[in-house]
């Protein structure tokens, strides 16, 4: 582990452990995206942004802490794409496209129900996504710098996007957390790594300007070993050597 990498768990494990002792997850969600109470207030409160309005695609993570957005966007007749989890098909997204749906959003939406009734697509079969909505377990207060749980699969998604022209700098990255998950400090992070646009919790919304330059796709020498064995999408490919 180099010292971002532990800085980056230090972070998480303060922050799983504050969530637990405050009632604000259920036990257990150390290594997770946290399923935070109020994760329906923070959905409703980025669907009242115009850029939720205006936008007609997005792409969201599988985790439980985001249903309430992916349900919501399906009811609102967006087309949304879902990250299979760990990224594990040759295909590594689910199509959600609520006029051909056939069961309740409810389930459609969510990473059990998703892999009987939606198709998975790679990027060359995708449309240019509008908004981004991604799980975290912090974000910084002051800069949007994100910590996510740790496997990387978020920065791979939309690197894997970026590379194929589906999300560039005009595309919003959004996060719905609980308040706990604000911290004022200065967070470790990555070249890799991407910082979000906005934050959104059950009872504010936070908008940031770029402090730093977005990721311009997958930078091959930050690909562990483990990634590349076993996300099918990444065999056989040659990605940014910087």
């Amino acid at each position: 582990m180099t010292s971002i990498d532990h800085g980056k768990q230090s972070v998480r494990r303060r922050v799983w452990d504050l969530l637990e002792r405050e009632g604000a997850v259920p036990l257990g969600v150390h290594g997770h995206i946290p399923d935070f109470t109020g994760k329906e207030e923070a959905a409703a409160r980025l669907a009242e942004l115009d850029l939720w309005r205006q936008a007609r695609v997005i792409k969201c993570n599988p985790d439980r802490a985001q249903l309430p957005v992916r349900v919501r966007a399906l009811r609102e007749g967006k087309l949304l794409y879902m990250a299979v989890p760990r990224l594990a098909t040759p295909k590594p997204f689910y199509l959600l496209d609520p006029a051909v749906l056939t069961v309740p959003f409810e389930t459609a939406a969510t990473s059990t129900g998703a892999p009987d009734i939606a198709p998975t697509v790679g990027p060359d079969e995708m449309h240019p996504v509008d908004l981004i909505v991604c799980g975290s377990v912090a974000v910084g207060r002051r800069d949007g710098v994100r910590v996510g749980k740790g496997a990387g699969y978020s920065d791979l998604e939309i690197a894997l996007l970026t590379d194929a022209g589906l999300v560039t700098t005009d595309t919003t990255i959004a996060t719905t957390i609980h308040q706990t998950q604000l911290l004022d400090e200065e967070l470790p992070h990555a070249d890799h790594d991407f910082n979000v646009d906005l934050a959104i919790t059950p009872i504010e919304v936070l908008a940031y300007s770029p402090s730093r330059e977005r990721p311009r796709g997958i930078i091959e020498k930050h690909l562990r070993r483990d990634q590349l064995d076993s996300i099918p999408v990444l065999h056989g490919t040659r990605w940014h050597t910087e």
